[in-house]
């Protein structure tokens, strides 16, 4: 049996805040007054959009769920597994899934999976799994991404700015796609790679056990640097593994999607693995950093330029640390 993908979707909250608005929020949110234009110099992102009060990391993914369905001439009760695959959630429990289906109106089985700014690409995975065990039929996958939430209003010094720094890159947004059997291409290959060992890097420290309670255990912290060197050191096996097994060169590929954390991040990851530029799709400039939906949004921006037959190769990175990569031929 072959797996693939037949519906996307994505969608972008309306309000959208110029880095320049973000940093002088942050300036007057604390002790320290960050130099004019840090925030743009050091990122390139110039834009992202934020998700208004009313609006949750189920709200943004309900959208790009019927975004996804229409694409693929679906209703939502056609869908018998629904994965929440995300990283942002409406809250600890129940699994933001059910949130979701309540709104969209599917009666699937519903799940969320969790892992980080890969969480989209292991739902998709998971998803694929499920149908070839005879589990499930069709799937929806679903990302709803709100880490604007998570970033620190002000800092007290530079040594907290530095650890909020990486807060300051995010986006919000949410992405969605059907996953079902389909006759040619489809999923061909996934590769995996984890370093546990790094789980300290960064990350939101509150909401579970070990610190259940209290404001400053909400704001994304971590150490930039340190998680970039990380994935320069280990990214590149993994590409070289799927080219060896696969058989495919980067110029095999239509678009090759990769998560985007800072535009020096990216081009970085061009200088390291030898990407062609021209095959990305750069969408950190002008939406930031949006956590696990980044792939799908580029997918939803991609999709209409693709035909039967071309192939993408994603690429996720995610804090744990995690990379993954899964190759997929249009149907």
């Amino acid at each position: 049996m072959r797996v693939g993908i037949t519906g996307v979707g994505a969608h972008l909250p309306e309000r959208e805040v110029t880095t320049a608005e973000l940093q002088d929020s942050v300036s007057r949110g604390g002790a320290v007054r960050l130099p004019r234009g840090l925030l743009a110099r050091l990122t390139g992102i110039e834009r992202r959009r934020i998700a208004a009060p009313g609006e949750y990391a189920s709200t943004l993914g309900l959208h790009a769920a019927r975004n996804a369905l229409d694409d693929a001439g679906l209703d939502p009760l056609d869908v018998d597994l629904l994965l929440f695959a995300s990283a942002s959630r409406d809250m600890v429990e129940p699994a933001t899934a059910h949130i979701l289906q309540d709104a969209l109106g599917s009666r699937a089985h519903a799940l969320d999976v969790t892992n980080a700014c890969n969480s989209f690409v292991n739902g998709i995975d998971l998803a694929r799994s499920m149908i070839l065990a005879g589990r499930a039929h069709r799937a929806l996958v679903v990302t709803g991404e709100t880490p604007s939430r998570v970033m620190r209003p002000g800092v007290a010094d530079l040594t907290e700015a530095r650890r909020s720094f990486a807060g300051y890159t995010f986006g919000d947004a949410g992405a969605a796609v059907v996953v079902e059997p389909v006759e040619h291409g489809g999923i061909l290959d996934v590769d995996t790679e984890t370093h546990s060992e790094h789980w300290t890097v960064g990350g939101i420290a509150g909401g579970g056990s070990r610190h259940p309670r209290g404001d400053e255990h909400t704001y994304f912290a971590g150490d930039g640097h340190r998680l970039r060197g990380v994935f320069e050191k280990v990214g590149a096996g993994i590409l070289d593994r799927v080219r060896s097994r696969t058989g495919l060169e980067y110029d095999d590929y239509a678009r090759i999607l990769v998560h985007q954390v800072t535009l020096p991040y990216l081009d970085r990851f061009v200088e390291v693995t030898g990407v062609p530029k021209d095959r990305l799709d750069v969408t950190v400039t002008g939406h930031g950093n949006m956590a696990s939906a980044t792939l799908g949004v580029q997918l939803a921006r991609i999709r209409p330029g693709l035909t039967t037959g071309d192939r993408v190769l994603f690429l996720g990175l995610g804090g744990g640390v995690s990379i993954m990569t899964l190759v997929w031929e249009c149907s």
